[in-house]
Protein backbone atom coordinates (compact mmCIF):
# COMPACT_ATOMS: atom_id res chain seq x y z
CA UNK A 1 0.00 0.00 0.00
CA UNK A 2 1.32 3.33 -1.02
CA UNK A 3 -0.39 6.92 -0.29
CA UNK A 4 -0.86 9.81 -2.78
CA UNK A 5 -2.58 13.43 -1.72
CA UNK A 6 -3.58 15.69 -4.61
CA UNK A 7 -6.03 18.48 -4.86
CA UNK A 8 -7.78 20.07 -7.97
CA UNK A 9 -10.72 22.15 -7.00
CA UNK A 10 -13.69 20.91 -4.82
CA UNK A 11 -12.79 17.54 -2.50
CA UNK A 12 -16.13 16.26 -2.98
CA UNK A 13 -15.59 15.65 -6.48
CA UNK A 14 -11.69 14.24 -6.44
CA UNK A 15 -13.02 12.21 -3.59
CA UNK A 16 -15.65 10.55 -5.41
CA UNK A 17 -14.03 9.97 -8.62
CA UNK A 18 -11.24 8.24 -7.17
CA UNK A 19 -12.96 6.33 -5.16
CA UNK A 20 -14.03 4.43 -8.62
CA UNK A 21 -10.83 3.62 -9.06
CA UNK A 22 -9.75 -0.08 -9.06
CA UNK A 23 -7.18 -0.77 -6.51
CA UNK A 24 -7.73 2.77 -4.29
CA UNK A 25 -8.31 1.41 -0.65
CA UNK A 26 -9.79 4.49 0.98
CA UNK A 27 -10.26 8.23 0.48
CA UNK A 28 -9.91 10.41 2.99
CA UNK A 29 -10.95 13.97 2.20
CA UNK A 30 -9.03 16.99 4.25
CA UNK A 31 -6.88 19.50 3.72
CA UNK A 32 -2.72 20.21 3.05
CA UNK A 33 -0.40 22.25 1.43
CA UNK A 34 -0.57 25.53 3.88
CA UNK A 35 1.19 26.71 6.77
CA UNK A 36 -1.16 27.71 9.07
CA UNK A 37 -0.96 26.56 12.84
CA UNK A 38 -2.72 23.72 14.55
CA UNK A 39 -5.48 21.34 12.81
CA UNK A 40 -7.51 23.86 10.24
CA UNK A 41 -11.50 23.81 10.22
CA UNK A 42 -13.40 23.96 6.61
CA UNK A 43 -14.69 27.66 7.42
CA UNK A 44 -10.53 28.85 7.66
CA UNK A 45 -9.27 26.58 4.58
CA UNK A 46 -12.02 28.14 2.62
CA UNK A 47 -11.54 31.65 3.87
CA UNK A 48 -8.22 31.12 1.81
CA UNK A 49 -6.23 32.51 4.25
CA UNK A 50 -4.38 29.35 5.76
CA UNK A 51 -3.03 28.43 2.25
CA UNK A 52 -4.31 25.19 2.20
CA UNK A 53 -6.17 23.29 -0.63
CA UNK A 54 -9.10 20.82 -0.29
CA UNK A 55 -7.24 17.68 -1.07
CA UNK A 56 -7.93 13.67 -0.67
CA UNK A 57 -5.47 11.78 0.96
CA UNK A 58 -5.64 8.14 -1.34
CA UNK A 59 -4.26 5.06 -0.29
CA UNK A 60 -4.05 2.55 -2.91
CA UNK A 61 -2.81 -0.85 -3.73
CA UNK A 62 0.55 -0.59 -5.92
CA UNK A 63 -0.06 -4.28 -7.29
CA UNK A 64 -3.45 -3.27 -8.92
CA UNK A 65 -2.42 0.74 -10.00
CA UNK A 66 0.94 2.45 -9.98
CA UNK A 67 0.95 5.76 -8.62
CA UNK A 68 1.93 7.43 -11.69
CA UNK A 69 -1.66 6.15 -13.80
CA UNK A 70 -3.28 7.75 -10.54
CA UNK A 71 -2.00 10.38 -11.18
CA UNK A 72 -3.07 10.46 -14.65
CA UNK A 73 -6.41 9.81 -13.59
CA UNK A 74 -6.36 13.11 -11.31
CA UNK A 75 -5.08 14.97 -14.31
CA UNK A 76 -8.04 13.90 -16.78
CA UNK A 77 -10.78 14.65 -14.02
CA UNK A 78 -9.77 18.16 -13.07
CA UNK A 79 -8.78 21.48 -15.01
CA UNK A 80 -4.94 22.26 -14.02
CA UNK A 81 -4.90 25.15 -16.15
CA UNK A 82 -6.71 26.97 -13.38
CA UNK A 83 -5.57 27.87 -9.78
CA UNK A 84 -8.19 29.80 -8.23
CA UNK A 85 -11.54 29.15 -9.83
CA UNK A 86 -12.62 25.33 -10.82
CA UNK A 87 -15.93 24.71 -11.68
CA UNK A 88 -18.12 27.28 -9.97
CA UNK A 89 -15.25 27.23 -6.16
CA UNK A 90 -13.42 30.28 -6.27
CA UNK A 91 -9.83 30.81 -4.16
CA UNK A 92 -6.33 29.19 -3.75
CA UNK A 93 -7.76 26.12 -1.44
CA UNK A 94 -9.33 25.00 -4.79
CA UNK A 95 -6.24 24.58 -6.35
CA UNK A 96 -4.05 21.74 -8.76
CA UNK A 97 -1.75 20.68 -6.55
CA UNK A 98 0.60 16.86 -5.77
CA UNK A 99 1.58 16.97 -2.94
CA UNK A 100 4.46 14.21 -2.92
CA UNK A 101 5.99 12.13 0.14
CA UNK A 102 9.04 10.37 -1.49
CA UNK A 103 11.59 11.32 -3.90
CA UNK A 104 10.21 8.52 -6.51
CA UNK A 105 6.89 9.96 -5.93
CA UNK A 106 8.67 13.63 -6.82
CA UNK A 107 10.20 12.27 -10.11
CA UNK A 108 7.12 10.53 -11.35
CA UNK A 109 4.55 13.87 -10.47
CA UNK A 110 6.92 15.66 -12.18
CA UNK A 111 6.86 13.68 -15.18
CA UNK A 112 3.35 13.53 -15.74
CA UNK A 113 2.68 16.91 -15.53
CA UNK A 114 5.34 17.65 -18.13
CA UNK A 115 3.36 14.96 -20.45
CA UNK A 116 0.33 17.14 -19.86
CA UNK A 117 2.59 20.41 -20.30
CA UNK A 118 3.63 19.09 -23.69
CA UNK A 119 0.17 17.97 -24.68
CA UNK A 120 -1.68 21.22 -23.39
CA UNK A 121 -2.24 24.43 -25.27
CA UNK A 122 -2.85 26.28 -21.95
CA UNK A 123 -0.48 26.69 -19.03
CA UNK A 124 -1.08 23.85 -16.62
CA UNK A 125 -1.10 25.88 -13.60
CA UNK A 126 -0.66 22.68 -11.01
CA UNK A 127 1.85 23.11 -8.29
CA UNK A 128 4.30 19.93 -6.86
CA UNK A 129 5.17 20.51 -3.32
CA UNK A 130 6.13 17.69 -0.68
CA UNK A 131 3.89 17.06 1.72
CA UNK A 132 4.70 18.73 4.92
CA UNK A 133 0.92 17.69 6.74
CA UNK A 134 -2.27 15.95 6.40
CA UNK A 135 -4.98 17.31 8.00
CA UNK A 136 -8.44 15.30 7.69
CA UNK A 137 -11.86 17.56 7.02
CA UNK A 138 -14.28 17.39 9.20
CA UNK A 139 -16.81 13.87 9.47
CA UNK A 140 -19.62 15.56 6.87
CA UNK A 141 -17.40 15.97 3.84
CA UNK A 142 -16.30 12.09 4.01
CA UNK A 143 -17.45 10.43 1.35
CA UNK A 144 -20.31 13.30 0.81
CA UNK A 145 -21.54 12.56 -2.38
CA UNK A 146 -22.62 8.99 -1.83
CA UNK A 147 -24.18 10.49 1.55
CA UNK A 148 -25.81 13.09 -0.40
CA UNK A 149 -26.27 12.69 -4.20
CA UNK A 150 -29.58 14.35 -4.56
CA UNK A 151 -27.95 17.27 -3.01
CA UNK A 152 -27.88 20.06 -6.30
CA UNK A 153 -24.16 20.29 -6.07
CA UNK A 154 -23.41 16.43 -6.14
CA UNK A 155 -26.76 16.32 -9.43
CA UNK A 156 -25.32 19.03 -10.81
CA UNK A 157 -21.37 18.97 -10.85
CA UNK A 158 -19.88 15.56 -9.28
CA UNK A 159 -22.53 13.26 -11.27
CA UNK A 160 -21.58 14.22 -14.76
CA UNK A 161 -17.92 13.92 -13.78
CA UNK A 162 -18.39 10.26 -12.35
CA UNK A 163 -20.58 9.05 -15.61
CA UNK A 164 -17.20 10.16 -17.72
CA UNK A 165 -15.02 9.04 -15.65
CA UNK A 166 -16.50 5.31 -15.51
CA UNK A 167 -17.35 5.68 -19.50
CA UNK A 168 -13.46 6.48 -20.31
CA UNK A 169 -12.57 3.71 -17.36
CA UNK A 170 -14.48 0.97 -18.45
CA UNK A 171 -13.97 1.30 -22.54
CA UNK A 172 -13.18 -2.12 -23.85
Amino acid sequence: METATFGGGCFWCIEALIRLVDGVEKVVSGFAGGNCPGTPTYREVSSGKTGHAEVVQVTFDTTRISYETLLEVFMENHNPTVNTYIKGDYGSQYRSIILFETDVQQSIAQKVVQKYIEKSTKEIRTEIEKLASFYTAEAYHQDYFNKNKEAAYCEGIIAPKIEKLKNNLYKT
